[in-house]
């Protein structure tokens, strides 16, 4: 039997991840526009302790991964943790049999057409979209650069969903040392779709407004008094020499960095859309601050050696960052007036 599902196309935002073009691709699958969907929300969360080594982390603050990614659309998402490679292959098959490409994870050592192939072991996420079993195929489809879409041998495909994910040398760096385990992740929709008019984008920016003035700080960091809290923590953490520091650094902040970016993105479009300048002055501010995230990512990234060399170049950039954030949402707060 062969079964491949249409509607499988690309989709990626230059400052996402894997985690943002697998469910933007499974969106458009779905007849949603990803950057709608994925862009609409901006925030802050961070629970200390719980970050997992997988390029598709994501904080949940709500039951499901689409949940935390997109609370203003009635989207949604489940894990699922087979018992071992033949069962998750027979339930990933079992779903696009029945009509839902699925996300599964991967390692990205065992995939023919990823950079790392044989080299570096990475927790990497992607869409499965079909099958060939005469010929003993998988399809799936993987946005991130060199993006790839078609088939690979079912063996290889299973390798890498069943993979230890080991740290073997010192390449193996941040999304490694966290099994596989053959996991797969269905997304769906539930619920009517909000129409994309003034009075949504309005009520979007309320939301994601009254987020950030709402947090608080400890134990559970959110809003923008928990996002500077985590800064200054940050700081502390490496000016104390902390190594553990960078691979956490590095995953939190490659979240935060993409749901900021796409957002960026999302404002433009909206702005365009309901030909609103304070709206676009507004999405430059946010690109702002996710440049700024993009910098402080890789500042502390590269200080793995020496921790506490990126002490001061991380609180001056973390400075920046927090002003040009509170810029953003006065500009936000102006434009939502207008609009």
């Amino acid at each position: 039997m062969r079964v491949e599902l249409s509607d499988i196309a690309h989709w990626r935002h230059d400052l996402g991840h894997c985690l943002h073009t697998t469910m933007g691709g499974l969106l458009r699958h779905h007849g949603l526009d990803p950057l709608q969907v994925l862009g609409a929300h901006w925030g802050f969360f961070h629970r200390p302790g719980d970050v997992r080594r997988e390029e598709y982390f994501f904080p949940l603050h709500r039951e499901g991964l689409l949940e935390s990614m997109a609370p203003h659309h009635p989207v949604w998402s489940r894990w699922h943790w087979p018992d071992d490679a033949a069962s998750g292959w027979r339930e990933v098959r079992a779903a696009i049999l029945a009509g839902a490409p699925v996300a599964v994870a991967a390692d990205n050592f065992h995939l023919p057409f990823r950079p790392a192939y044989r080299d570096v072991h990475t927790n990497h996420l992607l869409t499965a979209y079909g099958f060939d079993d005469e010929r003993d195929l998988v399809l799936i489809c993987d946005s991130v650069p060199p993006r790839f879409q078609g088939a690979i041998p079912i063996g290889q495909f299973t390798d890498a969903r069943d993979s230890a994910n080991p740290v073997l040398h010192d390449r193996d760096l941040f999304f490694t040392d966290n099994p596989v385990a053959n996991r797969w992740l269905e997304v769906g929709i539930e619920g009517e779709l909000p129409p994309h008019d003034r009075d949504f984008v309005r009520q979007v920016l309320a939301v994601n407004e009254a987020g950030f003035g709402a947090g608080h700080a400890g134990p559970e960091l959110s809003g923008l008094d928990g996002q500077r809290r985590y800064l200054d923590e940050l700081g502390d953490r490496l000016a104390a020499g902390d190594a553990s520091v960078i691979d956490e650094t590095f995953i939190v902040t490659g979240a935060v960095l993409a749901m900021t970016g796409v957002h960026g993105d999302y404002l433009t479009a909206t702005a365009r859309d309901f030909d609103s300048p304070a709206l676009l002055e507004a999405a430059r501010t946010v690109d702002r601050v996710a440049h700024h995230w993009s910098a402080l990512r890789i500042g502390v990234a590269m200080a793995r050696e020496e921790p506490a060399v990126a002490e001061t170049s991380v609180r001056t950039r973390a400075k920046h960052l927090l002003a040009d954030q509170e810029l953003a949402l006065d500009r936000l707060r102006a434009a939502a007036r207008a609009l």
